[in-house]
C-alpha cells in the first residue's frame, strides 16, 4: 500500500515538473517573440532608411551639373562634334588630357564642354554617371540627337602605364544624359581610332593597343545600329582587298558609306623591333543595308596629293573633307627624326576624288543693305514657277499652303544665314547673351594659325573651329592653348578667339640658337635636303613613275585655273553669288532634277530635294567660283557685290 503512494506522489510531482517547465517554455517563447517581433520593427526601419539613402544617392549620381564658364582649360586629344540637334548651332567637347609644365605629370578629364556659336558662351557639363576620364577616343553624332563615343586611353600621372577602354557610350545632347552600351561582344580596347554615320549606322575602323613590350595596330570594321543599339562586325571575304592596319586617320561620311585616309602604323624593322610609316592611301567603304554585302574599294591617286602627313584628320563639310595641319617624321640619322609640322588647310572633293590647296582672303567690306523689292519679287517669280512645274507634273501638294511654305521656310533659312555672315543675327531667345556675344571683338587674321598636329577640328554649319594641338621642339611636346574659327565660304580671315604661344616661342628660340651654335652648317645641308624631300613628296605618288610626276605638274598648273566640273550640266554659280541668290536663279532647273530622280515623292518633298541639290552643286564649285572671285578682285579691287533692282526699268544712252 506504501508502494502505490510513493509511485502516486512520484508521478504527480512529475506532471507538476512537467506543467511548470510547459508554463516556463510557453513564457520564453512568447519573450522570444516579441523580441522577434522589435527586431522585425527595427529591420522595417532600417530598409525604409535604406532606401531612402539609395534613393537620394541615385538623384546624385543622375544630376546634370551645368555651369558657365569663361572657356575649356587647356587640354589635347578631347572628343569634338557638333550637336545634331535641329537648330542647334553648338560645338561639343569631351574628355582630353593635360600635362602640367612645372610637374610634368598629366590629368585626364571627364567633363563636356558647350560652345554656343549664336551667345558665343562656354558652359561645362558634368555628372557622376559620365564615363572614366581618357583621350583619344572616338566619336560620332547621329541626327537622331545622339553622340556616341567608344574607347581612348588613360595613363599613370608621369605616363608609365597605359590602360585603353573598351566601353562605348551613348549621349544624348538636348538632355546632356549620358547612357553605357552593355555589350560584351563589341569592339576591343583601342584609341586612336575613327568613327563616322551613314544612315542608321555608326561606323567604326582601325585604331591601336599599347601592350608595353610592342603596339597593336587594328584594321577591324564594326557598325553600330542606332535603331537596337548593338555593334557588329564586319567580316570580309578572305580574297577581298581591305586597308592595312592604322590609327589616326581621317574617316569622313558619303551618300554610299565613308571614305578613309591616310594614317600611321607600325611595320618590322628587325627583330623585335617596330618602323613607324606614315600612310598616304584612300579607299571608299561601300555600305549596304545587308551588312554582309559591305565592301571596300582603293581610290587611285589623281592630281596634287598634300605632303605625307599624321596628325591631321579630316572632318565632313557639304561633300568634301576639310584638313588642317600634320606633321611628317623622317629620319636624319639611324638613332633621331626630324620633324616638319604644317599649318596649311585642303579640301578633298569625295565625288571627284581630288585635293585642293585653300588660302585666305583679304577681307572685303560689308555693305548692309535691307532685302530690295526686287529681292522679294525674285523670291515670289520662283515660288509661282515651281508650283506651276509641279502641277504641269501633277505632283502638287494636296495642302496647298503646306507646300507654299516648304519654299518660304527654304528662303527664310537662306536669309538667317546671310544675316549672321553679316553680323545681323535676330533672335526672341537668350537676347543678353546675343548682345554681348556682337559686343565682343576678336583679332582677325590673313593667316593660318601656328603650325601643330592633333589639333582638334569640328565643322557648325559653315565655320570650321580649330581646338588646340601640339608642336614638338627638340623631344619635348608642348600643347597649344588656342582656338580659332574660319568661315568656309568667304575664307576672308581666321579669327582667333584666344591664344597661348609663349612656351613655344621661347622653345623655338632657345631651339634655334642651339642649331646656330652646334651645327651651323651641317643643318644648313640637312634642312634643305629635308625641305626637298617634303617638296617632292608633296606631288608623288608611292606608285607613280617620272613621266607622270610631269604630267601632274602640267595639270596642276591648268587645274590652278580651271576644276574639272565633275557635273557640267547643272548650272553653275557665279563669282560673288550667294548661296540664296543661286537657289532664287536655278531653283526651277534643280526642280526638274529632283523630279526625274524621285519618282515616288511629291510636293514639299521634292522641293527639298531640289533646295539639298543645289546648295550640294553651289559648294561643289566653290573652289572654281573662289577662283574667278580672286581673280575679279586682283583686277579690279572688288570691294561690295551690289545686285541691280530691276524692279525699275532704266535707258542705256
Amino acid at each position: 500500500m506504501a508502494k502505490k503512494k510513493d509511485k502516486e506522489s512520484k508521478k504527480a510531482r512529475a506532471e507538476a515538473k512537467q506543467k511548470k517547465a510547459l508554463e516556463k517554455a510557453a513564457v520564453k517563447d512568447k519573450k522570444k517573440a516579441k523580441k522577434l517581433s522589435q527586431d522585425d520593427e527595427e529591420d522595417d526601419l532600417d530598409v525604409e532608411e535604406m532606401l531612402a539613402n539609395f534613393k537620394r544617392e541615385q538623384e546624385n549620381f543622375e544630376r546634370i551639373n551645368v555651369e558657365n564658364v569663361d572657356r575649356p582649360g587647356q587640354r589635347v586629344n578631347p572628343c569634338i562634334f557638333v550637336n545634331p540637334t535641329q537648330g542647334k548651332r553648338e560645338l561639343m567637347m569631351f574628355g582630353g588630357e593635360s600635362t602640367s609644365a612645372e610637374t610634368g605629370t598629366t590629368h585626364f578629364h571627364n567633363d563636356m564642354f558647350i560652345y554656343s556659336l549664336d551667345t558665343d558662351a562656354w558652359k561645362r557639363v558634368t555628372s557622376q554617371n559620365s564615363p572614366m576620364p581618357r583621350s583619344s577616343a572616338a566619336c560620332a553624332a547621329h541626327p537622331s540627337g545622339v553622340a556616341l563615343i567608344h574607347g581612348g586611353e588613360f595613363s599613370s600621372p608621369k605616363q608609365n602605364t597605359f590602360y585603353h577602354y573598351s566601353d562605348s557610350w551613348l549621349f544624348e545632347c538636348s538632355t546632356r544624359e549620358w547612357t553605357k552600351i552593355e555589350q560584351k561582344n563589341g569592339p576591343s580596347a583601342r584609341s586612336g581610332h575613327r568613327m563616322t554615320v551613314w544612315k542608321n549606322f555608326i561606323i567604326l575602323h582601325g585604331g591601336f593597343r599599347d601592350l608595353g613590350t610592342s603596339t597593336t595596330y587594328l584594321n577591324d570594321l564594326w557598325v553600330f545600329d542606332i535603331t537596337n543599339y548593338k555593334w557588329k562586325q564586319i567580316e570580309f571575304p578572305p580574297t577581298h582587298p581591305v586597308p592595312d592596319a592604322r590609327s589616326g586617320h581621317s574617316l569622313i561620311p558619303t551618300a554610299e558609306g565613308a571614305v578613309l585616309w591616310g594614317g600611321y602604323t607600325k611595320v618590322k624593322a628587325g627583330k623585335g623591333l617596330q618602323k613607324g610609316k606614315i600612310l598616304s592611301d584612300c579607299w571608299h567603304l561601300k555600305m549596304k543595308s545587308d551588312l554582309g554585302a559591305i565592301r571596300w574599294e582603293r581610290r587611285k591617286k589623281q592630281g596634287p596629293q598634300p605632303s605625307p602627313r599624321v596628325g591631321c584628320s579630316m572632318v565632313y563639310h557639304k561633300g568634301r573633307g576639310v584638313l588642317f595641319g600634320g606633321v611628317y617624321d623622317f629620319e636624319e640619322t639611324e638613332e633621331s627624326l626630324r620633324s616638319v609640322f604644317y599649318n596649311d588647310l585642303y579640301t578633298y572633293q569625295v565625288e571627284s576624288n581630288r585635293w585642293y590647296s585653300m588660302s585666305l582672303r583679304a577681307q572685303r567690306k560689308k555693305a548692309k543693305v535691307a532685302q530690295s523689292k526686287s529681292s522679294r519679287n525674285k523670291d515670289k517669280e520662283l515660288e509661282d514657277i515651281l508650283n506651276q512645274i509641279l502641277d504641269k507634273a501633277n505632283l502638287r501638294d494636296a495642302d496647298d499652303e503646306e507646300d507654299t511654305r516648304a519654299i518660304e521656310e527654304q528662303l527664310n533659312q537662306l536669309k538667317i544665314a546671310e544675316d549672321r555672315e553679316n553680323g545681323d543675327v535676330d533672335g526672341t531667345d537668350d537676347n543678353e547673351d546675343k548682345e554681348r556675344a556682337a559686343a565682343k571683338t576678336y583679332e582677325v587674321r590673313n593667316t593660318f594659325p601656328h603650325t601643330r598636329f592633333n589639333a582638334s577640328t569640328a565643322v557648325v554649319d559653315d565655320t570650321l573651329f580649330i581646338f588646340g594641338g601640339v608642336v614638338e621642339i627638340g623631344e619635348k611636346d608642348y600643347p597649344i592653348d588656342s582656338f580659332y574659327s574660319i568661315d568656309m565660304n568667304k575664307l576672308d580671315g581666321c579669327k582667333v578667339y584666344w591664344e597661348n604661344l609663349e612656351d613655344v616661342v621661347k622653345a623655338e628660340k632657345l631651339g634655334e640658337q642651339d642649331s646656330d651654335d652646334e651645327f651651323d652648317d651641317e643643318d644648313d645641308d640637312d634642312e634643305d635636303d629635308g625641305e626637298e624631300e617634303i617638296a617632292d613628296r608633296k606631288l608623288e605618288s608611292e606608285d607613280e613613275g617620272e613621266d607622270e610626276d610631269e604630267e601632274e605638274e602640267e595639270e596642276k598648273e591648268e587645274e590652278e585655273y580651271e576644276i574639272p566640273d565633275p557635273r557640267p550640266w547643272l548650272p553653275h554659280p557665279k563669282a560673288f553669288e550667294s548661296l540664296r541668290s543661286f537657289y532664287v536663279r536655278t531653283g526651277a532647273t534643280f526642280l526638274e532634277w529632283a523630279i526625274s530622280s524621285n519618282r515616288d515623292s511629291k510636293g514639299k518633298h521634292l522641293k527639298t530635294k531640289s533646295f539639298e541639290l543645289c546648295q550640294d552643286r553651289w559648294w561643289e564649285r566653290r573652289e572654281q567660283v573662289r577662283i574667278e572671285e580672286d581673280k575679279l578682285e586682283e583686277m579690279g579691287g572688288v570691294e561690295d557685290v551690289i545686285e541691280k533692282d530691276t524692279s525699275k526699268s532704266q535707258k542705256r544712252r
